[in-house]
This record gives structure tokens, C-alpha cells and sequence, in this order.
């Protein structure tokens, strides 16, 4: 037989951080899919979200971490299927549609030369076109697939179905990713004053008095809560912005599933339309004028950054303190 070899100590230390990120991962995963299964509304025969919070998750981690994760995103999948119900052969075709959106979303970001940071327009024209709208593609095709082939959805219900599945995971890209990216690079000043949370304060109880009173009455005043989100976009850029989405995300899918307010009146899949169309102009208003903004204060630092160097040049340079024959070409230089 021949001989084996045991880890060394250096190689088990390496690995137990990797083993704990991986249940990290899964555990988070599995709180936000618990988080999710809360809203749950049935649309075509199926149980689907208007926000599925675990894809932002994943994506998050994927581009966190990298696509060694791809596992504990596949498990978190899992147990949310098995923790809402015994597990089918169906599951795993959902649990490889839950996987595979994501990592390809990644690895589309990637390909795009992505930031984390999302400080640029093109990052965030990446994340919605390639993270939300183009890798959640999977997800919705794969999931609804398998419950028609499975036989828990009518073939009739495929496209309600899709859709709804569609947009659910997209969103969950579009608010959750955003934040957790921002909350990722958070730090607090440590010459905070008081008076600096007054603002900040003021914005998160004024986005969500203003989204509780657009859903609160039969008039159509769901536009009221623009302002305040292009308010958090040009004051606080993506930290501001991604809280603020998610709370009108959270507010106005309680009100579409209990049909109150705006959505009063409605079917539900009329009601669901308005729902996403509402959070999807919520998140693409946030998240692309922030990085707008926060593209141009780069540019603005990149620029005073060169203005500052320019004049430490000329200052060296000043006349007085240099030759002024160093000024000339030397083939001009008189000699």
C-alpha cells in the first residue's frame, strides 16, 4: 500500500478559514431565502417572490470570494427547498437553476471588468443588464421548467410563471447586492459629529413616511418616493441609495400582497406588473445615479489630484530658483 500523506498544520489553518466562509455563506443564504419564502404569492400554480433576496446574496459572495463559493450558494439552496417542504427530485434541478444564475451572472460581470466598488456608470449598467436581468434568465427558465416537467405546474402557467419567477430574482440583485456591496466598504468617520446623523436620519424616515403614504390610499402616489431616492443617490451615493431601495421594495411588496393601497382593485398579476414596475425604476433610479455621481467625484479628485502635482512642478520650477536656460530644448539652448 502506499504511503499517505496527512495535512500539515499550516495547510489545516489555511483551510478551516475557507470551510467557515463556506458555512457563512450557506447560513446567510438560507436566512435571506427563510427571509424571502415570507412573501410568497401564487401565480400560475406556483409558489413564487416578488424579491428573492438569496441571488443577491450569492452574487454577491461569488464576486466576494470568488466562484470556489459555488458550493455553499448550492447548499443554501437547498436547505431554503428542504426547510419549506420534503425535498423532490424536482429540487435539484432547482437548486442547479439557483446555482448556475449566479456564478454565470459572475462570471458575465467579469467579463465586463466589473468594480465592486460600483463607482462607475458601466458598473452599474453591468450589474443590471448582466447580473439581474440576463444571468437571473436561468433561474426562471430552469425552476419553471422543472415544475412543468415535474408536474407540479399546468403548462399554461409556464410564462406567468417565468416571469414572475424572472423578476423576483432580479430584484433580489438589483436591491440586495447594491447594499451589501456598499455596507461591505461602510466605514464611519471618527470625527463624526451628532449633528452628521441628522440628515441621514431624516432621509430614511422621510423615504418611509413617503412610501407608507403612497401605499396607503387608493390614489396613484407610488412617484412620490423618487425624490427621496435621487436625494440619497446625490447626498450619499450607493450607501444612501441601496438602504432607501430596499425599504420602498419592502414596503410596497407588503402592500401588493395584502392588495391595499394602489393595488387594491387589482388581480394579482396586474398587481404583481405594478409592483415590479415600481421596484425596478426604484433600483435602476438609485443605483445608476449614484454611481454617476460617485464617477464624477472621482473624476473631480483625479483632476485636483493633477492640479496639485502641476502646481508642486512649477513651484520647483519657479523662476529664481531654477536656470532659465533649462526652460529650452537643448538643441536650442544657445551653446
Amino acid at each position: 500500500m502506499p504511503p499517505t500523506s496527512t495535512p500539515s498544520p499550516r495547510a489545516l489553518r489555511r483551510r478551516a478559514p475557507a470551510a467557515l466562509r463556506l458555512l457563512a455563506v450557506t447560513a446567510v443564504y438560507l436566512a435571506a431565502g427563510r427571509i424571502g419564502l415570507l412573501e410568497q404569492v401564487v401565480i400560475g400554480g406556483a409558489r413564487v417572490t416578488p424579491l428573492w433576496p438569496p441571488t443577491g446574496i450569492a452574487l454577491t459572495c461569488l464576486l466576494l470570494f470568488g466562484l470556489r463559493t459555488w458550493p455553499a450558494v448550492a447548499l443554501g439552496a437547498f436547505l431554503v427547498i428542504a426547510s419549506s417542504g420534503p425535498p423532490t427530485w424536482g429540487s435539484l434541478g432547482v437548486v442547479a437553476g439557483n446555482t448556475l444564475a449566479p456564478v454565470a451572472a459572475c462570471l458575465m460581470l467579469r467579463r465586463a471588468r466589473f468594480r465592486i466598488e460600483l463607482d462607475r456608470l458601466r458598473d452599474g449598467m453591468a450589474l443590471v443588464f448582466l447580473g439581474a436581468f440576463a444571468g437571473m434568465l436561468i433561474s426562471s427558465t430552469i425552476g419553471t421548467a422543472v415544475l412543468v416537467l415535474n408536474g407540479d405546474l399546468p403548462a399554461g402557467g409556464f410564462w406567468s410563471t417565468w416571469s414572475a419567477w424572472w423578476t423576483g430574482d432580479a430584484m433580489g440583485v438589483l436591491v440586495v447586492t447594491p447594499l451589501a456591496l456598499a455596507l461591505r466598504t461602510a466605514r464611519l468617520p471618527a470625527d463624526r459629529r451628532p449633528s452628521d446623523w441628522v440628515e441621514p436620519v431624516l432621509l430614511l424616515a422621510s423615504t418611509a413616511g413617503a412610501t407608507v403614504i403612497a401605499t396607503s390610499t387608493t390614489l396613484s402616489l407610488l412617484f412620490l418616493v423618487f425624490p427621496f431616492l435621487i436625494w440619497a443617490a446625490l447626498r450619499f451615493q450607493l450607501l444612501g441609495a441601496a438602504p432607501c431601495v430596499l425599504l420602498v421594495s419592502l414596503v410596497t411588496i407588503t402592500a401588493a400582497t395584502n392588495r391595499a393601497g394602489p393595488f387594491a382593485g387589482h388581480g394579482l398579476v396586474a398587481a404583481m406588473v405594478m409592483l415590479q414596475a415600481l421596484n425596478g425604476c426604484a433600483a435602476l433610479t438609485g443605483l445608476l445615479l449614484a454611481a454617476i455621481v460617485a464617477e464624477q467625484r472621482e473624476t473631480y479628485r483625479r483632476i485636483e489630484q493633477a492640479t496639485v502635482e502641476l502646481a508642486e512642478v512649477v513651484h520647483r520650477l519657479a523662476p529664481g530658483k531654477a536656470d532659465p536656460s533649462r526652460w529650452l530644448p537643448p538643441e536650442d539652448d544657445g551653446r
